[in-house]
């Protein structure tokens, strides 16, 4: 008795597992068989998992079918041939072409039957039947655009004029005048600079409702430092006035940049230090400006200072102003003052154009100048443009910002006491993180600058060399009238907040005082880890000259961090 219960309830068993895995078939076939290459054609998925899958590939093919023209198509309903295969028959019967439309030119405005490329006479357009739904929807968007959101579009009076054309009335039923966005009301972060909506956003009270628009708009607040988009934007309508609500959280902009370098100096094999630390703050007054420190000391006694000031939008106009003070000191050799002055015009969220002054002070601190007759005492002021395109993302916890350009021309006089010299100038950095795949990356920067004269001095010429330029080299040690560096790193995630990188940097120089060219190379490892104390990035890289061999000893180590508050 109890082998035929278990008997009975594994059979059972073994029947309801074959039935669960059991593949259901669709056949579909015509009728006519003049048509059958109609249905050899058609694509569809025969083999399903169940009846209700079989039901939705059905109706599907049903809808393509009549998109196609056949409009008239008569089907059979689904039979069940045997246990797995379910059949149906269709008659396709004349297929229509195309549809002529008519419509009343005070309801569809010109310029969006140009932008869908529709051409018109007198009043009417045709159009492919297959194109109906897609030539609707973008009318249907265009009327939405110019502040009518509510507004439909519907075909009606659908005749046929042939066999295989139609004929049909464009009929739009809805609001008759546009809407237009009365007032903005921020929520999450109230004191978010007004002038950022106006210039930054481009979207302000009196404007013409586009939904659409205000869809992208509001999503340019991802390239904002110091701001975020909580969730989409929401209107509120009512029979007299559009309010836009916009939800924003302030993020945490302010950054400390530092790092510490070690390295062995060649003449006294002793251990060196050298720094740099940067303060940037951002958005502290609620007003989208920012406020930069950095101050550097290296091994070869050379220091500098720098601050700068950035104030966009000034007194809610779409210019804003950079203003920026450096001072370099070498030794006892000489001190260089910069000042900088410039006027910025923010093209959209990305890309930006400015022009000002350069303006260059040097004091030669030498005894007497027979020291060295290349230190002069001399001023300088250059009339510059540039252009920056920056583009950041708040989706990864390392990388903040893939995608930057910024390059700067300028043409200007050197004065030593009333000699004057004119110069040409350049300077570009750019870099690009590409991103393979979730776990391998690829980084490229490229920093150049060039200074083009008749004659040169030691205390004007450019310096690099380091984390920021060429690694494995000490920090500002290079000199030269034009350089260019390339930066690649291959970078592998560990984890989202860890990855180990491979260093390979090129450089060439050019100094036209001692009339030298040289090429450069820099290989070596590092890793960069996302901590609570911010990002902090490790860095052994060794460096060598064109006609030099690779030394461990010259290997230079360097540590930075880089937090957000």
């Amino acid at each position: 008795m109890h082998k035929k219960i278990l008997y009975c309830f594994l059979l059972f068993c073994f029947s309801q597992f074959e039935i669960a895995g059991q593949t259901f078939y669709l056949k579909i076939s015509e009728i006519a068989e003049a048509n059958k290459k109609k249905t050899e054609s058609l694509y569809y998925i025969q083999k399903h998992k169940d009846y209700r899958s079989i039901e939705n590939e059905w109706q599907r093919l049903k809808q393509t079918i009549y998109k196609q023209g056949y409009i008239n198509a008569k089907w059979q309903p689904l039979t069940k041939m045997n246990d797995s295969v379910f059949t149906s028959e269709v008659v396709f019967g004349l297929k229509v072409d195309s549809i002529k439309i008519s419509f009343q030119p005070n309801q569809i405005p010109e310029h969006l039957l140009k932008t869908a490329a529709l051409d018109t006479l007198q009043n009417t357009f045709v159009i492919p039947f297959s194109d109906v739904e897609k030539t609707m929807q973008q009318l249907n968007a265009g009327i939405s655009s110019l502040g009518k959101p509510f507004n439909k579009l519907q075909l009606t009076n659908i005749q046929s004029e042939t066999a295989h054309v139609l004929t049909a009335q464009l009929v739009v039923s809805g609001e008759k005048q546009p809407r237009y966005i009365n007032n903005i009301v921020i929520k999450g972060y109230e004191l978010f600079p007004k002038s950022y909506l106006k210039h930054y956003l481009n979207i302000k009270p009196g404007q013409v409702l586009n939904l659409e628009s205000i869809k992208v708009k509001t999503d340019n607040l991802q390239e904002l430092p110091f701001a975020n988009k909580i969730r989409d934007s929401e209107i509120l309508f009512s029979q007299d006035s559009t309010i836009l609500y916009m939800y924003l959280e302030k993020v945490k902009s302010n950054a400390f940049d530092g790092f510490l370098g070690f390295g062995t100096n060649q003449e006294t094999s002793k251990l060196e230090l050298n720094g740099y630390l940067n303060l940037e703050l951002v958005n502290n007054l609620n007003f989208g400006e920012s406020l930069s420190l950095a101050y550097r000391s290296d091994e070869n006694e050379q220091t500098s200072f720098q601050v700068t000031i950035k104030t966009p939008y000034l007194f809610n106009s779409p210019v804003g102003a950079e203003v920026a003070l450096r001072i370099f000191k070498k030794d006892s050799s000489f001190t260089t003052t910069n000042q900088r002055a410039n006027l910025i015009y923010q093209l959209n969220s990305k890309h930006s154009i400015s022009g000002g002054i350069l303006s260059t002070t040097s004091s030669n601190l030498l005894a007497t100048t027979n020291l060295n007759p290349l230190i002069k005492d001399y001023t300088s002021i250059f009339y510059t443009a540039n252009y920056q395109f920056r583009a950041h993302t708040k989706s990864g916890p390392i990388v903040k910002t893939p995608t930057a350009l910024q390059l700067q021309i300028g043409t200007g006089n050197r004065n030593i006491k009333s000699q004057k010299v004119s110069q040409l100038l350049y300077d570009l950095e750019a870099f690009k993180t590409i991103n393979l795949n979730l776990r391998n990356h690829l980084f490229l920067k490229a920093i150049s600058f060039g200074l083009f004269s008749e004659d040169y001095l030691e205390n004007e010429l450019a310096r690099f060399g380091g984390i920021k330029s060429i690694r494995g080299f000490e920090e500002n040690s290079l000199t030269a009238s034009l350089y260019g560096v390339l930066q690649t790193e291959y970078r592998y995630s560990l984890t989202p907040e860890l990855y180990v990188h491979s260093i390979t940097d090129l450089a060439y120089l050019e100094n036209q005082i001692n009339s030298q060219k040289e090429k450069l190379v820099s290989l070596g490892l590092g890793f960069a880890l996302k901590t609570k104390a911010g990002l902090l990035q490790f860095n052994y890289a060794t460096g060598k000259t064109e006609n030099q061999n690779f030394k461990l000893a010259n290997s230079k180590i360097h540590l930075s961090l880089s937090a957000l508050f």
